[in-house]
């Protein structure tokens, strides 16, 4: 009977691990369609088991299905109540299903995702990503329903007793929210200073371009790229160069860096690299070059609607 049992069991394990790695990098790869019928499909022969119910809340709450998500994710927090991953992911489908109604409707919505946010950071006191989210929460919110800068601030606190990195960027966060950019700049840079990953510097880069502060954001991308070498950042500047029409050598030299070393793992396709590089080279009236480039871009995707525009714009010169 054991034996028996034991061999029930086994082709389980062997089948489940690979399906879950399958759905998971099914997400990872944005197919999420696909992701789903797999879940909804595992889900059913496993209706019992959390980690399932969870990652069908994953696959819903990545396809902005709040209300299919807050209904996995309700099953999980009714299960394990004490749980402060499943209270914060519950909370969350909560906050983003708020986002999507009418502010009478979303009241009380908002006060179940603000008790779910505070029971996971009552019962995990290291969780970092909860306590993101009662910072934003407390500064998004009107004061007259619960909004509080100091109750902000107060996780900003919590969060740099955890990590420095994101308490300075948290209280960054704090100040760009309220509309006071040389504080929220002093930590911006604060923060790449004393961490300087990438997520740093993205989030300097996306704090100047919110303030048209092209030339700062330029040379934060290129200090970026010298620190860690990231090849989108090269299509990010060449990007920034095209859109608005300025250091144009320094973004055409950016953009052929990208193509030269581009690969299948960049987040941006090739396509629209040259793209952005015949729009450049049209601004310096190299047309030659811009024709040459536009019309790779049309070879590599012959339905890109952007380079035929872009095309014709150039032809008409």
């Amino acid at each position: 009977m054991k034996k028996t049992l034991l061999l029930l069991l086994f082709p389980m394990i062997v089948i489940s691990q690979p399906t879950i790695q399958k759905i998971e990098r099914l997400i990872e790869q944005q197919k999420l369609s696909e992701a789903e019928i797999l879940a909804v499909d595992y889900n059913n022969h496993n209706p019992l088991d959390l980690s399932t119910i969870e990652l069908l809340g994953d696959v819903y709450g990545h396809q902005k299905k709040w209300d299919e998500a807050i209904v996995q994710y309700k099953k999980l927090v009714d299960t394990e109540e004490l749980n402060a991953n499943y209270q914060f992911k519950y909370g969350g489908v909560l906050g983003m299903k708020a986002l999507t109604v009418n502010k009478f409707k979303a009241l009380p919505i908002i006060n179940q995702a603000k008790t779910a946010f505070l029971t996971a950071a009552n019962l995990d006191s290291t969780h970092i990503e909860v306590r993101w989210a009662l910072v934003k929460l407390y500064m998004q919110l009107p004061g007259i329903v619960g909004g509080s800068k100091k109750k902000s601030l107060s996780y900003a606190k919590e969060l740099e007793s955890l990590s420095k990195v994101d308490g300075l960027l948290a209280k960054a966060y704090i100040n760009e929210y309220d509309k006071k950019p040389l504080v929220a700049e002093f930590y911006y840079q604060k923060a790449v200073e004393v961490g300087g990953s990438p997520h740093c510097y993205d989030k300097l880069i996306s704090f100047y371009l919110s303030l048209d502060e092209f030339n700062k954001a330029i040379l934060t991308i290129e200090d970026a790229y010298r620190k860690h070498r990231q090849n989108n950042l090269m299509y990010q500047l060449g990007e920034l160069s095209s859109i608005h029409k300025i250091e144009l050598n320094k973004g055409e030299l950016s953009i052929k860096k990208f193509i030269d070393n581009y690969s299948k793992e960049d987040v941006v396709s090739v396509e629209w690299a040259y793209l952005r590089l015949a729009q450049i080279q049209k601004y310096n009236n190299n047309i030659p070059d811009a024709i040459e480039n536009v019309n790779r871009a049309l070879l590599i995707c012959p339905d890109f609607k952007e380079a035929k525009k872009e095309r014709a714009l150039i032809l008409s010169l």
